[in-house]
């Protein structure tokens, strides 16, 4: 009996920020996978290893949490200003399904040292030494990130001092600029609050009503309070993620507020959209112990953030769900600016359970709208491995 040998295909596997991920150059890809489709997915659930039953991806690239069951397909831009295009899939570990519908802030600094490394910048941009920028088409949302990326002799300049909460170890620091970072092509009418409303009564059968900000920023997002929901906001994971009728409330407040925003037609719909909206519960400053021991004082935090991904309580903070942190903390009257002690504020540092992160933004009020022109933090990455990767030759 005869059986279909494995194909090779050139790929790395980079963290970025807090995630990790198996980045392909679009090239690369066997042909049918060259276009989004379903040959596409079912060779990305092949390299992460999903479906999976067991919830280990053990036959795969994958580690069994939404922070590392990423993938990335980068091809050079054709895009006036833009250097790169950047395509983040977000892979389901116990289902068959590649979720496109957001983008992945942490693995958003590491394609500007991936696509540096491939040859895809014009040489003449790229320095020797100093800092290279390079500018980020994110085609998952529609919007431009800028990543300002240390060369070092050449080379993009990986090692370094700088930490981040939730990573072991330091590295050099990667700065991103998320450019009007409002996701205009979702929600109702495109606004960065859908509904209209800085704050709103959110009913949920079976829950309640919940006051909620439902923003688009960075990644669509709701916010409700913790008190509301029977946290304090200073929770690590153990206390939501082993507990799985708190994970179905999380799960039904996303799904009834998706449908608020006007980014599903059905209740039902919130299945295939597992990527976003994201959810995340909000409190005032508080004293805690994080996840690796460190001791976070409450007078070093403006306030606490909880955020799920992917139906799981998440280890630090997505990217984009900071963006959508720092915005709403910008913008007077929200959840988040209230939980911050309120007023106006360009920068808010709040708390995760692997320790807190700073995210700047600056919002302005034109014509009874917010907008936000930008949001800033700092990451870092790291290439872990680089070669091909190896799946059956029938698995797309």
């Amino acid at each position: 009996m005869s059986h279909v040998p494995q194909v090779k295909i050139p790929a790395t596997y980079m963290r970025g920020g807090t995630s990790k991920g198996v980045f392909f150059r679009l090239q690369d890809l066997p042909q049918a996978a060259q276009a989004p489709g379903a040959a596409r997915d079912a060779l990305l659930l092949r390299v992460i290893g999903s479906p999976d039953p067991y919830g280990k991806q053990i036959d795969g690239m994958g580690g069994a949490t939404s922070s590392t069951s990423k993938t990335v397909i980068l091809a050079p831009s054709g895009r006036e200003g833009h250097d790169v295009d950047y395509l983040f899939g977000q892979v389901a570990i116990d289902k068959a399904f590649v979720d496109w519908s957001g983008n992945c802030g942490n693995l958003s600094a590491a394609v500007g040292s991936f696509a540096i490394s491939s040859g895809m910048l014009d040489p003449a941009r790229v320095p020797h030494d100093g800092m290279c920028t390079v500018r980020i088409w994110q085609a998952n949302i529609g919007k431009t990130i800028i990543a300002h990326v240390p060369m070092q002799g050449g080379a993009v300049q990986e090692t370094g001092d700088f930490g981040l909460d939730g990573v072991t170890f330091p590295a050099a620091e990667v700065q991103l600029e998320f450019m009007d970072p409002a996701a205009e092509e979702e929600g109702a009418g495109g606004a960065m609050f859908p509904t209209g409303n800085l704050v709103d009564e959110l009913a949920v059968p079976g829950m309640g009503t919940f006051q909620a900000t439902m923003i688009n920023a960075g990644i669509p997002t709701i916010f409700v309070n913790a008190a509301d929901v029977g946290y304090t906001g200073a929770e690590l994971q153990d206390a939501i993620n082993g507990d799985p009728k708190a994970l179905a409330r999380f799960e039904a407040i996303r799904a009834y507020g998706a449908l608020r925003m006007g980014l599903i037609a059905h209740i039902d719909d919130a299945a295939q959209r597992q990527h976003t909206p994201k959810v995340a519960f909000v409190a005032g400053p508080s004293d805690y112990v994080s996840s690796s021991g460190k001791q976070v004082a409450a007078a070093d935090i403006d306030l606490q953030v909880r955020a799920l991904s992917m139906g799981k309580l998440h280890h630090a903070m997505m990217g984009t769900a900071a963006v959508a942190i720092g915005t709403a903390a910008a913008i007077p009257g929200t959840l988040v600016n209230l939980a911050a002690g309120g007023g106006a504020r360009t920068a808010v540092r709040f708390g995760h359970p692997s320790g807190t992160l700073r995210v700047g933004a600056e919002a302005t009020e034109v014509d009874g709208e917010w907008r936000v022109r930008k949001a800033i933090m700092s990451r870092s990455a790291r290439v872990l491995m680089e070669g091909w990767v190896r799946i059956p030759g029938d698995a797309f």
